[in-house]
């Protein structure tokens, strides 16, 4: 099990990243000049989600590991990261390519992060879900910050 869950969080960082990394090798379609400034916030959504998504999915197996050893307080904090990661993966992908649903995922996604923040805010003590938890805000706040900004690119 903590095998196929390794394999499907590398997959999918995989396609958040290589959806990144592909629409701007590509050469995707960029805003005319004048929206240069709210593409900036397209892309910088798009690195925070999945830089989010990759330490959301690397505590979801830190808490597996400490809900196995006995610490049943942490299986709350395992889903919500597992599912925070997938969401911001998902959210990196759609952004990145500056899709049609963009606000919509991120309005979503800064709303997974505030809750998965919040859990892993709990165990300030713990090192990982402190950096779990400074992500999710920093996802919170990137995707909050492009939202406002959708609306004018289209």
């Amino acid at each position: 099990m903590n095998r196929r869950n390794a394999l499907g969080a590398l997959g999918a960082t995989a396609v958040a990243l290589g959806a990144y990394s592909s629409v701007h090798a590509q050469g995707a379609k960029k805003p005319e000049k004048p929206d240069d400034h709210h593409a900036g916030h397209f892309d910088a959504c798009a690195k925070a989600c999945a830089a989010c998504q990759l330490e959301c999915h690397s505590c979801y197996h830190h808490c597996e590991d400490l809900v196995a050893a006995g610490k049943k307080e942490h299986a709350k904090t395992m889903k919500l990261c597992l599912d925070c990661g997938d969401i911001c993966a998902v959210a990196a992908n759609i952004v990145s390519r500056h899709g049609a649903l963009s606000a919509t995922i991120c309005e979503a996604c800064a709303k997974a992060c505030d809750e998965c923040g919040k859990a892993c805010a709990h165990f300030a003590d713990d090192a990982h879900m402190k950096k779990c938890a400074d992500e999710c805000k920093k996802c919170a706040a990137a995707c909050r910050e492009m939202v406002k900004h959708a609306g004018m690119q289209h």
